[in-house]
């Protein structure tokens, strides 16, 4: 058998179960051997599993699951000798290490070794980060780096008669949440230990270089806490520093130093690492193992395609979160290197890579400004920089992490501060990371009052993308632009292969846009959700059913003439990948009605949580042209009873 259809071929049963008593911190030779085996073991399982989320071209990542596997083996070996003393979760503040947990849950038997083989594929319950209730035998949900510390320190509130556990690594005591968490600990001498792998690994680079000044160990220190700090590679420095912490009453850190993925050759050390290992490097490594034939499972693994052919749209694609910045450098180009340094400023939170900020940094580094994954503070900053009139910050980060950023957002407001934000991996589409990635409550940046406008844009493609950019980089006040994951296609006008937004396109802030016009009703839609709803339109309208779509890239404005239009015609629908409580379908029914509009009304949204995989995500929120057609073919019936 080879590929997922083959049996596990590390026999799990190998690892070997052991107790370690904290006041006892010299290891014994037994003791020595059988963690090291197992640590090698669990090292060489992480390694073949995370490698199918780079055949299957769900990406994943390696690195860090597999740097902390001392750490969790000793601690199992903790547990295992005095259950009664510590509480039996192994908190993990960094959910992308989710590997740890669904090797844990295999070692435990809730689930079966063969499964891990179908790390990140869609609807396998082994999503991209830890989602409680979801796959078998994990314990908690994690993925948002600074979260887990706060939550786990009411745990150890909940179990003042146990120790608890948190694994924890140097990009997330960046976050600020960890520097309150870490003052609560203190304060109230709870009984929490950290392991943090201190690896001077993050997306973009090393702290080290980019943070100069920040140091893990120093910091918590300065906020109270026992720590020590070892070479995570040496087991028995490992141990006697983990046995000195547990046997301290409250709160203390082990600060484990070492390479990003130590011993495997193509990515130790490297920014590379914190990804999942490529195919060739697994092979190679597990081959030096002693593995044989193992490139039978992962040269057998192949990505799922997207097998919808849409119409409407060209089968060209772009990455509209990359042309972000190379449309804001088409700006900085028409400016001297001087005077761009001081009317701009672009500072990033770690994900350059991810969110076109890194074509800047190159093209343009006189305005960048390197940062860590401190997203409240360096929003604030770019704020602060825009603070005068004639000057701009540039902010960037997930979607997803908008939500930790309302309070920042209504200060800059309140200071009538010039910021243009880039929020990508909007929505659900190519969502591996899974449900705490989704970037579906995006609306919430639009929290001011109705005497201040703020404006927030998604644009539907690339070429919409660079006319947006162009248009309202220099416009005052809060601007937020958002973009996917997914590479998206070019939107065509109707019946012609000429791109809708092209040479001859300029984008009005709060206009919306006929894409094609109808008599039997509206979809509205925009960002990713255009080209789905163009589909659905288009083969509406081949059916005989006179249906027209709607472009709103200014999300949050009313187009007064446009909704007069649209709100007399029999139905409206709104389709977008946002979460169907929060986005703009809860808004536009209330719009219709403040103006005595009454078609029949429907919006279609993210309503569930993910499915794990690529483009698997959209029917998985029944968002496909198919879901929208009966959604289109429902509201006309209905619209044609009641006349």
């Amino acid at each position: 058998m080879s590929g997922t259809q083959s049996e596990f071929p590390i026999d799990l049963k190998q690892y070997k179960k052991i107790s370690l008593d904290p006041s006892k911190p010299q290891l014994t030779d037994d003791q020595r051997a059988t963690l090291k085996a197992n640590i090698q073991l669990l090292r060489d399982v992480i390694v073949l599993f995370t490698a199918t989320g780079a055949a299957r071209g769900v990406s994943g990542h390696t690195g860090g699951a597999y740097d902390t596997v001392p750490e969790v083996c000793i601690l199992l070996s903790l547990i295992e000798g005095s259950p009664d003393k510590y509480k039996d979760i192994l908190f993990d503040e960094a959910g992308h290490r989710v590997a740890t947990q669904y090797l844990l849950a295999a070692l435990e038997g809730s689930l079966p070794a063969e499964h891990l083989l179908h790390y990140r594929e869609a609807n396998s319950k082994l999503p991209g980060h830890p989602e409680l209730g979801l796959t078998p035998g994990v314990k908690f949900s994690s993925g948002r780096l600074g979260h887990i510390w706060p939550l786990v320190n009411g745990i150890a509130m909940a179990n003042r008669e146990k120790t608890v556990f948190c694994l924890g690594s140097d990009g997330s005591q960046q976050e600020g949440n960890d520097a309150e968490a870490a003052r609560l600990a203190v304060a109230q001498n709870l009984n929490i230990k950290l392991f943090i792998d201190d690896n001077d690994v993050t997306i973009a680079g090393h702290p080290s270089e980019y943070l100069k000044g920040f140091e893990v160990g120093k910091t918590l220190e300065g906020h109270g806490l026992k720590v020590v700090t070892v070479d995570g590679e040496d087991i028995d420095a490992l141990w006697g520093g983990i046995a000195s912490i547990v046997s301290y009453s409250g709160p203390a850190a082990v600060i484990s130093k070492r390479k990003m993925a130590p011993g495997i050759a193509e990515i130790e050390g490297s920014p590379h690492g914190h990804d999942v290992i490529p195919v060739k490097a697994a092979i190679k490594y597990l081959e030096g193992r002693g593995y044989a034939n193992f490139g039978e499972i992962l040269l057998n693994i192949k990505p799922v395609p997207q097998p919808y052919l849409y119409i409407g749209c060209t089968k060209e694609v772009g990455a509209n979160r990359v042309v972000f910045g190379e449309a804001l450098n088409g700006v900085l180009d028409r400016l001297g290197k001087e005077e761009a340094a001081k009317k701009v400023m672009v500072i990033d939170s770690d994900l350059e890579g991810s969110t076109g900020l890194k074509v800047i940094h190159q093209k343009h580094p006189e305005v960048f400004v390197p940062s860590g994954i401190m997203e409240r503070g360096n929003f604030s900053a770019a704020a602060g920089f825009g603070f005068d009139a004639d000057k701009f910050g540039v902010f960037s980060t997930f979607s997803a992490f908008l939500e930790m950023l309302v309070s920042e957002i209504t200060m800059a407001r309140l200071n009538n501060c010039n910021v243009l934000s880039h929020f990508s991996h909007a929505g659900v589409d190519e969502m591996a990371d899974n449900t705490c990635h989704f970037g579906i409550n995006n609306m919430f940046a639009d929290n001011g009052l109705s005497d201040v406008e703020s404006f927030l844009y998604f644009p539907a493609d690339a070429l919409q993308m660079t006319a947006v950019i162009e248009r309202v980089f220099f416009e005052r006040g809060l601007r937020f632009v958002f973009s996917t994951r997914s590479r998206v296609p070019y939107i065509l006008k109707p019946d012609s292969q000429t791109k809708f937004f092209g040479d001859d396109y300029k984008f009005v802030p709060g206009k919306d846009e006929i894409i094609v016009d109808g008599k039997a009703g509206y979809v509205v839609s925009f960002g990713d959700m255009l080209h789905r709803s163009y589909d659905a339109v288009l083969r509406c309208r081949q059916a005989g059913l006179d249906v027209g779509l709607i472009n709103k890239p200014t999300l949050n404005i009313v187009d007064e003439q446009m909704i007069m239009k649209i709100g007399q015609s029999p139905f409206v629908l709104v389709v977008e990948s946002f979460n169907q409580k929060t986005g703009l379908g809860s808004r536009y029914g209330t719009w219709l009605l403040e103006r005595q509009l009454t078609p029949k009304f429907g919006y279609m949204g993210t309503t569930k949580e993910g499915s794990g995989g690529l483009w698997e995500q959209i029917p998985h929120q029944n968002l496909d042209p198919q879901a929208i057609i009966v959604k289109i073919k429902a509201l006309a019936q209905a619209a044609a009873v009641s006349h």
